[in-house]
């Protein structure tokens, strides 16, 4: 994709667009007052009254739940006492992005409609192999981060090693994350992008620093709300829209295929196939949920090994539900685009383009889209910096302290790290625009390399005994060859591998990597061997 084209711009603001082809560049935005923050002329009281509930809510949440830190662990774990739902709750909305909300109804208003949904399947079942396999693991011991695992069965390196690919994926995508939502917030508010990013990131910091897990946790959930009940809106709005409502929606979904859910047929480039779905999505999950510290982090707060399971495995289930719902909206687009003769535009983002240009004003339908947006970026930041100061602090931090901290200082040092986190990633998403989409496109990927890496490393600790710590290193360095080669050697060739089959060829490349390396090298295993 080019880094910028020449369009008009939307809600009647026309430029040059920016980043993803849409819009403007962040720094020529349409604020009336610089870098001021007037309330845009598009939205009206309600609409800004709802948006501004949403950020003082995550606040006043952060506040309230703060009484009941009193050292690192309730910090970061919540006392390990918190209610399985509300883990279940945490996790679909941590796995959920703006570029989620507002780019996965672009799958189904472009031809690949509801196979989508293939992909939710390969998840669900990725989720049941962490709960049967890994969680035990984690639940052996009072852990405070994943890979602790690691450090066991190989040693102190493999540990490092682990955290740090971990912060350093975490921090780069979620800045970049930041990045997307901010240049939607953009466009709807009218704001200087820099403003926008500082907005999201300071409330975000605010109340991870004061309430740490528990106030992510219960923030996390109130969030999933606000963006279920954005998407509820829009089907509404669309549905109104159209001359037959339901029955025209339902009519133009059937004539146009967009129903259609399973296919069959194999494509190693092609991502919304069954085998693609199921494969390629189980192992995806298998590494995110798996030896995500992000994730790991979230069952650990649970009251018991089978309570996090449960969290989980129905959080499948949840995400699958959710995915239905944003793919019926853009069904619903697809079907009022055709009905008007228009195109749409890019599909990634028809949605923002159908609520700048058709949401009703004033009515708070427009604050609606705004706080889902606000809901589901603040949801993953706030989850990026609890864990990434929680794998600082565990990870390099305090083994490599002579004399134990004290509680207090854990737990200013652990808050002071969440905002310092959160200052880097406010960075990155402002550095960020000088970026084309290349450049984006391509530091999502290698971000995303990681959990593939980090799975193939935990199948070496968990199904073999005669792999060592150097081994399980060359392995992964020789799956993060080949992803390389996979994602900028291929194309070279015309031959292109759907983003669901890298986690999958990362881990298995990295597992077969290091037992070859082992048969090869037969040395000791390293750490205490469990």
């Amino acid at each position: 994709m080019p880094g910028e084209v020449t369009v008009a711009g939307l809600g009647g603001n026309k430029g040059v667009a920016f980043g993803l082809g849409l819009f403007p560049k962040p720094w020529e935005g349409n604020c009336r007052t610089g870098i001021g923050m007037p309330l845009p002329d598009r939205i009206g009281w309600i609409d800004a009254a709802v948006m501004l509930l949403v950020l003082g809510s995550a606040v006043v949440v952060g506040l309230w739940t703060s009484r009941k830190n009193r050292n690192a662990e309730s910090f970061f774990l919540g006392d390990r006492s918190l209610p399985w739902w509300a883990i279940l709750g945490s996790i679909v909305a941590t796995e959920t992005s703006a570029a989620t909300v507002m780019s996965v109804p672009g799958k189904a208003f472009g031809l690949t409609g509801m196979k989508f949904l293939q992909l939710a399947i390969g998840l669900c079942v990725g989720k049941m192999l962490v709960a049967w396999i890994l969680m035990p693991l984690f639940f052996d011991g009072r852990l405070m981060s994943a890979y602790e695992v690691l450090r066991r069965r190989f040693g102190e390196r493999t540990r490092v090693a682990a955290a740090l690919l971990f912060l350093m994926a975490r921090n780069i995508g979620d800045g970049l994350r930041l990045f997307l939502a901010a240049i939607v917030l953009q466009e709807l508010l009218g704001w200087h992008y820099i403003v926008c990013v500082i907005v999201i990131g300071a409330v975000t910091i605010a109340y991870t620093f004061f309430g740490g897990m528990r106030s992510v946790v219960w923030n996390d959930c109130i969030q999933l709300l606000v963006y279920v009940a954005g998407g509820i809106g829009a089907v509404f709005v669309i549905a109104g829209l159209l001359p037959g409502g339901w029955s025209q929606w339902w009519s133009f979904a059937e004539s146009s295929g967009r129903l259609q859910i399973f296919d069959f047929r194999f494509s190693i480039s092609d991502p919304w196939n069954f085998w693609a779905g199921l494969v390629g999505g189980a192992f995806l999950s298998l590494g995110t949920h798996g030896t995500d510290q992000m994730m790991v982090q979230r069952y650990l707060s649970a009251r018991s090994s089978r309570d996090a399971s449960r969290a989980v495995v129905w959080s499948g289930v949840v995400v699958a539900a959710q995915f239905a719902l944003f793919l019926f909206v853009g069904v619903g687009l697809a079907g009022y685009y055709d009905r008007v003769g228009g195109d749409g535009g890019n599909p990634d983002r028809v949605f923002v383009t159908f609520v700048v240009n058709e949401f009703p004003r004033g009515a708070g339908l427009i604050g609606m889209i705004l706080a889902a947006i606000l809901a589901a970026t603040m949801s993953t930041l706030s989850s990026s910096l609890n864990s990434s100061a929680s794998s600082l602090i565990n990870d390099f931090w305090l083994p490599r302290q002579k004399q134990t901290p004290s509680e207090r200082q854990q737990l200013a040092m652990s808050r002071w790290l969440s905002v310092g986190f959160g200052l880097l990633q406010i960075l990155i998403g402002i550095w960020a625009v000088t970026w084309n989409q290349a450049v984006i496109d391509n530091a999502l990927t290698i971000a995303g390399f990681a959990f593939g890496l980090l799975l193939g490393v935990f199948a070496l600790g968990v199904l073999t005994r005669r792999v060592a710590e150097n081994e399980a290193l060359l392995g992964a360095s020789s799956g993060l060859v080949v992803l390389l080669i996979v994602q900028f050697v291929l194309p070279v060739w015309e031959i292109r591998v759907a983003f669901v089959w890298l986690a999958m060829i990362g881990s298995v490349t990295t597992f077969m990597a290091g037992c070859l390396f082992a048969a090869a090298l037969p040395g000791q295993v390293s750490g205490d061997g469990r």
